[in-house]
């Protein structure tokens, strides 16, 4: 499988947690911004969700109400999206997917406005206050929510695996141009691995 590299570093401890990013609505649904892929990893996404509910932190971006609320260079973005905007679809796209919703609680949620979930404080403090220091991350999209998500990870010198069967993109090239950047760039910060390896080496 294309960005399968693998665990190189070895078993996963206690103090992991899973990143899922962004698995909401307006993402699976036929909106300007529809990801296909999305609904072919969800099955994926529950089996990490299941293993690990208590461990487990669900981001989910926010669009302001109207285009005129974004700041600098996000208003320019949301009058081009401004079909996205919560005023144009509706609140309740924000929500995650059905499928995923029962596992929050014990599962936790944090909003963000941007495209990386640590501009917010609340994700840092919900991973300090259980001394987290290894990040599994799943979701959508590969090439700019989870690239964000993960290269603020691994700022912060978290330990991060990629679940290569546990993101998508909406397009395949550019999937498979981030599992080149992941392995060509930042091979001993960031490892791809299925989600079959992921569970095996993380206890319960």
């Amino acid at each position: 499988m294309a960005g399968d590299d693998g665990l190189k570093f070895g078993s996963i401890g206690h103090r992991a947690a899973h990143v899922c990013v962004d698995a909401q609505l307006l993402f699976s649904e036929e909106t300007d911004w529809h990801t296909p892929w999305l609904r072919k990893i969800l099955p994926n996404l529950e089996r990490l969700c299941a293993a690990h509910p208590e461990r487990t932190v669900f981001t989910r971006f926010v669009p302001p109400h109207r285009a005129e609320e974004g700041r600098g260079t996000w208003r320019r973005y949301y009058e081009r999206w401004e079909g996205m905007t919560l005023g144009a679809l509706g609140p309740e796209m924000v929500d995650l997917l059905p499928e995923l919703t029962r596992f929050a609680p014990p599962a936790k949620v944090v909003d963000k406005r941007a495209y990386s979930p640590w501009m917010e404080p609340d994700l840092q403090a919900i991973l300090a206050g259980e001394g987290i220091d290894t990040l599994i991350v799943t979701g959508g999209e590969t090439d700019v929510c989870v690239l964000a998500t993960v290269m603020g990870a691994v700022d912060r010198g978290y330990r991060v695996i990629v679940a290569c069967d546990a993101v998508c993109s909406s397009a395949d090239p550019t999937y498979d141009a981030m599992m080149f950047l992941y392995h060509s760039r930042f091979g001993t910060q960031i490892e791809t691995a299925p989600v079959a390896e992921i569970l095996d080496a993380w206890p319960g």
